[in-house]
C-alpha cells in the first residue's frame, strides 16, 4: 500500500483526498491541528487515517514525514512552512508537492533534491499551476509547428460566480483572505510592446483596466507579481508582450487602493484597544473623530473623493465606520481587515465560484500570422466543492498520483512546464470536467 501524506485541512484538501482515495492500492493520511475536520474530509472511507499533527512541532512533524509507509507528501500549509516540510522530506527520502510559488529557501533545496533523487515540485495548483500547464501546452504546439510566440497575456481570476456576486466588492473568499490581501503589498513588472513596466509595492491597485471575457459580464484585472521571468521560463524570450494578470469584478480594485494606500493592509503587530470598528479604523487613520460621517469625509479628504463614492460605501459595506466589536485585538491591520472581511464576504449555502483562466498567445510563422485564445471556466458544485477547491486540489493530487507510480522521475525543485507532468495533469482534469475551450484566428 502506498501512502500519501497530506498536510492541512483548508479550503482546498477536500478533492485532493477525495481523488486520492479513488485510487487502488493508495493509502491517505491527513495530518491536521484540527483532527476532527480531517476526519470529517476522510468521510470514514476506507485507506483514509486522520492524525492531529502541529506543524510547529518539529519533531512531530518530522515523525508524520518520516513514517517508512509514506511515499509522497503533499503540503496545503501555509507557504511559510513549505520550506521546512521540504527539508525533512530530503532528510528522509520523500517526494514533495506543493500548490505554491517556489521561494528562494525552496530554490536553494535544487542541488540537494537531484542528489537525492527526489522529486520537490511546486506551483501545482490554479495559479501558480493550471496557468503554467495549460500555457505551455500552447506554447509547445506553436513552437513545434514552426511559429514563435510575439505576445503572451494571460489572465486568472477565483471570483463569485455572476449570480454570487453580491456584495459591494463583488468578491467572496474561496481560499485564505490573508492570501489575497498580502497579494495586495506586491510590486508588479511586466513587458508591454518591447517595455519593460514596474509598478511599486503600494501603487498596485492604481492600474487597472476593463477585460472582457465571452459570456460574462465585464471584469476588471490588474498585473500579477513579476512577469518578466516567465518569457524565460515559458521558453519565449523574443516576445515583445509578457503579462500575467489577476481578475476581479468592477470596484475591487477602487476599495483596495484605499485600503492599501491608509494602511489596512499593514503587518506590523499591535495591541488594539479599541472597543469598536469605528474607533479602530479613526486611530489607525488618525481621525479625530469616529463617528461614520466623520470618518467618511476624513478618508474622502485624505483620498481626493468625495463622501458618497462607490469605494467609500464598499468601505461603510464593511463596517469599518461602525460600532460593531472590534474582532481582533493583537495582530496586524491586514489581520484586522481579514477577519472583518472573512465574516462577511463568505458564500452562503448553494452559492457557486468560479474560477476564469484566459491566455491569449500571439504567433508569428513564416507565413502568417494567428491569435489563439484558451479559455477555463470552472464552477464550483452547489453544496459541494467550490471550484478554487478543485482546481487547486486535484492538480496537486494528481501530482502526486505521478510520483507515486514513477512516471514523473525527474528530480530536483519543479515547476510544471515539463510536458511530463502537464500533459498527464492536463489531461486527467479534463476527465474531471476542467478543460479549456480554443480560438485561434
Amino acid at each position: 500500500m502506498k501512502t500519501v501524506l497530506v498536510l492541512g485541512t483548508g479550503m482546498v484538501a477536500s478533492p485532493a483526498i477525495s481523488y486520492l482515495l479513488s485510487l487502488d492500492e493508495v493509502q491517505v493520511r491527513v495530518a491536521s491541528l484540527e483532527v476532527e475536520r480531517a476526519q470529517a474530509l476522510l468521510q470514514g472511507r476506507p485507506r483514509g487515517a486522520a492524525q492531529h499533527l502541529d506543524v510547529q512541532n518539529r519533531p512531530a512533524l518530522e515523525a508524520a514525514i518520516a513514517a517508512p509507509e509514506v511515499r509522497v507528501v503533499i503540503s496545503l500549509l501555509p507557504y511559510i512552512y513549505h520550506v521546512q516540510v521540504a527539508e525533512l522530506c530530503l532528510a528522509h527520502g520523500k517526494h514533495l508537492v506543493t500548490t505554491s510559488y517556489v521561494s528562494p529557501g525552496m530554490q536553494a533545496l535544487d542541488a540537494p533534491a537531484k542528489a537525492a533523487g527526489l522529486t520537490l515540485l511546486n506551483e501545482v495548483g490554479a495559479d501558480p499551476g493550471i496557468d503554467h500547464m495549460s500555457a505551455m501546452r500552447v506554447i509547445r504546439r506553436i513552437q513545434s509547428n514552426g511559429g514563435e510566440v510575439t505576445h503572451f497575456r494571460s489572465w486568472c481570476g477565483g471570483l463569485p460566480a455572476p449570480e454570487a456576486a453580491t456584495n459591494p466588492l463583488g468578491y467572496k473568499f474561496s481560499w485564505s483572505p490573508r492570501g489575497v490581501l498580502l497579494a495586495g503589498r506586491n510590486p508588479a513588472h511586466y513587458l508591454e510592446e518591447g517595455q519593460e513596466i514596474t509598478i511599486p509595492a503600494g501603487e498596485l491597485f492604481e492600474h487597472h483596466w476593463g477585460v472582457n471575457i465571452p459570456g460574462l459580464p465585464p471584469l476588471e484585472g490588474y498585473p500579477n507579481r513579476d512577469s518578466l521571468p516567465y518569457a524565460e521560463r515559458y521558453g519565449i524570450q523574443t516576445a515583445k508582450t509578457v503579462f500575467r494578470g489577476t481578475l476581479r469584478n468592477p470596484g475591487w480594485c477602487e476599495a483596495l487602493n484605499i485600503l492599501l494606500k491608509l494602511g489596512f493592509l499593514e503587518l506590523e503587530v499591535r495591541s488594539w484597544s479599541q472597543s469598536s470598528l469605528g474607533e479602530w479604523t479613526a486611530d489607525l487613520l488618525g481621525c479625530e473623530e469616529h463617528s461614520p460621517e466623520a470618518l467618511r469625509r476624513c478618508i474622502a479628504a485624505r483620498m481626493g473623493l468625495a463622501p458618497n463614492t462607490a469605494p467609500l460605501e464598499a468601505l461603510a459595506w464593511l463596517g469599518l465606520f461602525s460600532a460593531e466589536a472590534l474582532p481582533v485585538q493583537h495582530g496586524g491591520a491586514i489581520d484586522v481587515l481579514t477577519a472583518v472581511m472573512l465574516a462577511r464576504m463568505g458564500y452562503a449555502e448553494n452559492e457557486r465560484d468560479m474560477l476564469i483562466m484566459r491566455h491569449e498567445f500571439g504567433a508569428a510563422y513564416a507565413d502568417h500570422s494567428e491569435m489563439t485564445t484558451s479559455t477555463l471556466l470552472a464552477y464550483g458544485i452547489p453544496g459541494g466543492d467550490s471550484a478554487m477547491a478543485r482546481t487547486v486540489g486535484l492538480p496537486a493530487a494528481i501530482a502526486a498520483r505521478l510520483l507515486l507510480e514513477g512516471t514523473l522521475q525527474r528530480s530536483g525543485v519543479l515547476i510544471p512546464i515539463l510536458p511530463e507532468v502537464f500533459e498527464p495533469v492536463l489531461t486527467e482534469l479534463e476527465r474531471h470536467g476542467i478543460r479549456f475551450e480554443e480560438d485561434c484566428q
